[in-house]
């Protein structure tokens, strides 16, 4: 197996951003405020895949949404954490609370605000879109945009390293 197969067969937590990972990257307000995000579906089939798998998946956000918190309620991810101005420090806080090692820990990324969570994942990933200063310092980065299938991407890499593949419900 490749350096990269190998990793992605270690992994039981992955760690996601939001805007500009599992979204485009822009930001939606309607007249009264309220924000809108768009989340790509195959994307959420991969996230459900892999939940299935026995891989667990978090989001760690710098932005607090309403639009998270009922996403990630629909694919079960029970794992949210929005508002973050430390992200090293709630990966670090997941993994002693999910008893998984940095080797375990894959995180996905597309700006400089989450550069610090790359510290504790064995697989960095970047999006295709993502910032330069991201590109160079991850592991892997995807063929996709952020929110055009980036995170599915992701999600068949690890399956496909695990051989188990992807079933979509």
């Amino acid at each position: 197996m490749s350096d990269l197969t190998d990793k992605a067969a270690a992994i039981r937590l992955l760690v996601l951003d939001v805007d500009g990972v599992l979204t485009d990257g822009r930001l939606h307000f309607l007249a009264d405020g309220t924000e809108v995000k768009s989340f790509h579906v195959r994307d959420g089939a991969g996230i459900k895949a892999l939940r299935k798998a026995g891989v667990e998946v978090a989001i760690i956000s710098g932005r607090k949404s309403a639009a998270v918190d009922a996403r990630m309620a629909e694919l079960g991810v029970g794992n949210v954490i929005q508002n973050c101005d430390d992200k090293a420090t709630a990966v670090r806080e997941l993994m002693t609370k999910l008893g998984v090692e940095k080797k375990e820990v894959a995180c996905v990324a597309d700006d400089t605000p989450d550069l610090p969570m790359f510290e504790f994942a064995e697989l960095a990933v970047s999006v295709a879109d993502a910032h330069t200063d991201v590109i160079a310092r991850a592991t892997w980065t995807t063929d996709n945009v952020g929110g055009r299938g980036a995170v599915r991407e992701v999600c068949d890499l690890i399956l496909r390293a695990r051989q188990q593949p992807g079933e979509i419900q």
